[in-house]
């Protein structure tokens, strides 16, 4: 018997293959996407996952500030990722703490590289990812969310950007954690890439895998995002269809 006050571990997987919601160990939560959300921002985009509700906001090319980051040669790109106090059951301290500050720098990389920055020299694209409920895998939600955004915003890119985490759960391989396994489970593993050649621009891991592991979740991955790119294609059609606006769903 633990100690009290321990947290009592689930059990992540059944008997059966399926997890605490049901899902097969290759199924993305419901996945919903509204393009062009905020009529303020020139771009923008919500996106409801499972129990993470994430808006992005998309402004510029505009006048970089401060004025000492601007490049003569091409545009910077500007993240700020932020969960909201209300966001978590245990309420964190408003503003950027040091989780939320390595966030924005990696999304704010993944987009560099995907942008056409050399079309934009001296301006800052500025992207503000608010969590407003979260429940694990919020940013690769943001990372969608922002993508969407970004393209909505008339941003020239390379391709959009899905992004889906991929873990470790009672030994098992499994798409998209919701929060007790993300919490529970042996290894997190949140990545992004360009569906089209495949090019990661987004990889990180909690925890610990086998190599043949990470190759299983790799492929994983990939199968994942190229679901995710679809239902993102589906809600800027969406969007710029009469009366715009409408949200594109899976797995609903």
């Amino acid at each position: 018997m633990g100690s009290v006050g321990a947290k009592e571990v689930p059990v992540l997987l059944s008997p059966d293959g399926k997890r605490i919601d049901g899902r097969r160990l290759d199924e993305l939560r419901p996945l919903k996407i509204v393009a062009g959300a905020l009529h303020q921002a020139d771009g923008s985009a919500f996106v409801e996952w499972g129990a993470n509700k994430v808006m992005a906001a998309v402004y510029g090319p505009r006048e970089v500030h401060p004025r000492h980051l601007q490049q003569n040669n091409k545009a910077i790109v500007q993240c700020k990722y932020n969960m909201a106090a209300f966001s978590v059951d245990e309420r964190k301290r408003p503003g950027l703490d040091r989780r939320s500050q390595e966030i924005s720098k990696v999304i704010s990389e993944a987009f560099e590289s995907v942008i056409f920055v050399e079309e934009y020299p001296r301006t800052s694209i500025d992207i503000y990812i608010e969590v407003l409920q979260a429940n694990a895998g919020t940013r690769c939600a943001g990372v969608v969310a922002a993508s969407v955004a970004l393209a909505d915003a008339g941003i020239p890119m390379v391709d959009l950007l899905p992004s889906v985490a991929v873990g470790k759960i009672g030994g098992a391989i499994a798409l998209d954690l919701k929060k007790e396994e993300d919490n529970f489970g042996e290894a997190d593993m949140p990545m992004a890439l360009v569906p089209q050649s495949g090019r990661l621009v987004l990889l990180q891991m909690e925890g610990h895998m086998t190599a043949e592991e990470l190759g299983r979740s790799l492929d994983l991955g990939v199968q994942g995002c190229r679901s995710i790119y679809e239902v993102m294609k589906q809600a800027l059609r969406d969007r710029y269809q009469v009366g715009g606006g409408a949200a594109q769903e899976v797995g609903a």
